[in-house]
């Protein structure tokens, strides 16, 4: 498609769209639905998001003959429906025994061009060196007389790919992508495609996938930055948006007639957004339509029902206080409060029953034995088999309210509170916690004040409180920041004061709780190392950061 203008302008489309991996069907409708809306508006081309037939990340899908044969289909089916209007959309490519993770142009019922991603990522949560065989060659094509370079995600962070582009001729880039959420992600992608338009002198559109996958969350946030390396142009964050862009280049300098830049949230509120888009996805994209959860009274469980509120609508929201011996009528109020600000069904169930009868049928087991956390894990498991029993005879998946400081050193129950389908919080640290409860209640009141400010406690013995077991949450944070997503040494962390057996216990049962963290359900991923994807370690290992302390 080469239609002639004067002065080079385009009105281009990004598609920032919500995709569901494996849905070749319904990703072709949400693609097709795209291309009829913009058509209307007259759009010159439509800017997809990266592997856009398959959703992303697709993993080892892509090894189903089922799937090459859908996305084969497809390809054709778009092609056919692509007349009026171009459309720049990403796909999986079979060449003989190659996969590419390509991206093509269809315009007059027609693949005028593709292009193959030539930077495979193979770190953090990316593992494309498994599935797809690298590209070599720019793609430069024509539309209004402005040649437009491909590139994919990757490309961008490094030289090479854009710069091959430019020297092919390209006047204006455009670069489709899939990249996930963690803060301070945003700010520094437009840093990285910063210093590729600057280096070539040339304008970049970024185009970003929105929606949550397993534990990833795409943000959006799709952005223009011009030849200078300044942002000119930004969709907001976590939402679809199909917006057209009228812009006009000269002499690779780009000029919107319409330019609007949407604020990049804050942390909390970014941070929030990408929790309650991630367990909205991660529920309905299962095939759920609602969801039940412990509610404790505490901070961890309060803040998960808050976000599933928003998520799901408080309809479709149940909580359930579990009470036992050790529950003080606070937390049960408290419990109570928090469920009727947000207006969810609450329902009350003591386990004491369920407790006395285990501990009854252990009675001979357990003789002679001092009480201790066998007793407090029945309590747990109990809580467990509730849940489970409520989210099979109703349908609700059950969502778990362990935060990553709890799971990084084990500080949770197996078959008890680790029991569910979805964990909010995983990656959720305890003090962030405490920012967002806040961040909950920054126009009224949701979760009730004394929830926040009281000390945690898991209530499973009498006058118990998390430092009990823990250093002050505040330190323990830290620790684990640098020691997870930082990879500092035991001898770094202590050589910045801090006390070293406290560090060499954190990092103790942080190594020796992976066997836990492996049978726990996923997560939202907010950190840039999360626990799963993210954080790849033997369960048994002979490896110790003990033998290294600094002395």
């Amino acid at each position: 498609m080469n239609i002639k203008r004067e002065n080079k302008k385009l009105s281009i489309a990004i598609a920032q769209i919500n995709l569901t991996v494996g849905d070749i069907n319904g990703n072709i409708e949400k693609i097709k639905q795209v291309i009829t809306t913009c058509k209307k508006k007259h759009a010159d081309i439509i800017l997809f998001p990266e592997l856009s037939l398959t959703g992303y990340p697709p993993e080892d899908l892509l090894w189903r003959p089922g799937l090459r044969t859908a996305v084969e289909n497809g390809l054709q089916e778009l092609k056919l429906f692509s007349h009026g209007i171009a459309s720049v959309i990403g796909h999986p490519e079979w060449s003989g025994k190659n996969v590419f993770n390509a991206a093509s142009v269809f315009s007059d019922g027609e693949i005028s061009a593709t292009y193959r991603k030539q930077e495979l990522p193979n770190y953090s949560v990316f593992d494309e060196k498994r599935y797809f065989n690298p590209g070599s060659e720019s793609c430069v094509f024509s539309i209004n007389d402005i040649k437009l370079g491909i590139s994919l995600c990757e490309d961008a962070w490094v030289p090479k790919p854009i710069k091959q582009a430019c020297q092919a001729g390209a006047e204006l880039i455009l670069n489709l992508n899939a990249s996930p959420f963690h803060y301070g992600k945003m700010e520094a992608r437009e840093s990285k495609i910063a210093e590729r338009a600057l280096e070539n002198q040339i304008p970049i559109i970024y185009s970003n996938l929105v929606g949550g996958q397993d534990e990833l969350v795409f943000d959006g946030a799709s952005f223009i930055t011009n030849e200078k390396g300044k942002t000119i142009y930004r969709e907001p964050a976590f939402i679809e948006t199909q917006n057209i862009i009228e812009l006009e280049i000269n002499n690779n300098k780009l000029r919107l007639n319409n330019p609007s830049l949407a604020p990049h949230p804050p942390l909390a509120e970014a941070v929030y957004q990408t929790l309650v888009l991630g367990v909205r996805d991660y529920v309905r994209k299962s095939g759920f339509n609602s969801v039940v959860l412990g509610l404790s009274g505490g901070i961890d469980s309060a803040l998960t029902m808050a976000i599933a509120v928003d998520a799901l609508g408080a309809k479709n929201v149940q909580s359930v206080m579990m009470p036992s011996r050790y529950t003080t009528k606070m937390s049960v109020d408290d419990a109570a409060t928090l469920a009727a600000n947000l207006k969810v069904e609450h329902s009350l169930v003591s386990i004491e029953p369920s407790f006395n009868a285990f501990l009854s049928s252990l009675s001979d087991e357990f003789s002679g034995y001092a009480s201790n956390v066998a007793e407090e894990n029945i309590q747990a498991r109990c809580r467990g088999i509730i849940l489970m029993a409520i989210s099979n005879k109703k349908g609700k998946m059950v969502l778990t309210t362990g935060n990553k400081s709890e799971m990084a050193v084990g500080y949770s129950t197996l078959y008890g509170d680790m029991a569910g389908g979805f964990d909010v919080l995983k990656d959720v640290p305890k003090s962030m916690v405490f920012l967002l409860s806040r961040y909950c209640n920054r126009n009224q009141e949701i979760i009730p004040t004394r929830i926040i400010e009281r000390p945690p406690s898991a209530e499973l013995r009498d006058n118990q409180v998390d430092q009990d077991s823990l250093p002050p949450y505040h330190i323990l944070d830290e620790i684990l920041e640098r020691y997870v997503e930082k990879d500092q040494s035991t001898s770094d962390i202590i050589g910045r004061g801090f006390d070293k057996e406290v560090v060499l216990r954190v990092v103790s049962l942080l190594d020796r709780n992976e066997y836990k963290r492996r049978q726990s359900p996923p997560g939202v991923r907010i950190t840039a190392r999360a626990f799963g994807k993210d954080r790849r370690y033997p369960m048994v290992s002979g490896y110790t950061e003990r033998e290294f302390p600094v002395e």
